[in-house]
């Protein structure tokens, strides 16, 4: 019992000598890559997700009580979030298929979230009369709005294909 407890006392487990350190596993580093990804993916999804409802406020906030809601910026806001969840689920259960159809889905809420934007035609014409000065603030806001979106799309497109491509086995080369 004494023996036991000195050779614990040294930091080595009792039952080997020190020299079995060659035979333990070491982690591959595209699992580090991996767990690397899926979280950056996850802190990009609640961007993406405060950014869909910023954009989505501001359209229901903005629209005309006279004609309604917008059908495109509906659209627009419920694949975004449909796009978000598939996304979250993708992420959190490492499935290739999920991250495959967020990208596809994202990519077409933010086209149809641009468009919006181009359809109202005051980024068009913003970006005409920038020399004129005056700029409102709502203007300024789509502008950034569809610029952060697309950044961000960017980042999250990347990022995905880096993580599909790092959960996917190697190829055994024969």
């Amino acid at each position: 019992m004494q023996q036991r407890k000195s050779a614990s006392s040294f930091g080595r487990p009792s039952g080997t000598d020190g020299s079995d350190f060659s035979y333990r596993m070491v982690v591959d580093s595209r699992y580090t890559k991996v767990a690397k990804g899926k979280s950056r993916l996850h802190v990009l999804i609640i961007a993406q997700a405060i950014i869909h409802l910023i954009g989505g406020l501001s359209r229901f906030l903005l629209s005309t009580s006279k004609e309604g809601p917008d059908k495109l910026a509906i659209a627009t806001v419920a694949l975004g979030f449909i796009s978000l969840v598939i996304g979250e689920l993708g992420q959190r259960r490492s499935r290739e298929n999920f991250l495959r159809l967020y990208m596809i889905t994202s990519s077409i809420a933010f086209l149809l979230s641009t468009a919006f934007v181009v359809q109202k035609n005051s980024l068009i014409e913003v970006l005409q009369d920038m020399s004129g000065g005056e700029m409102k603030l709502f203007e300024l806001l789509e502008i950034g709005y569809v610029v952060l979106g697309f950044l961000l799309q960017i980042s999250t497109i990347s990022t995905i294909i880096t993580l599909i491509w790092n959960m996917s086995p190697p190829k055994k080369a024969s």
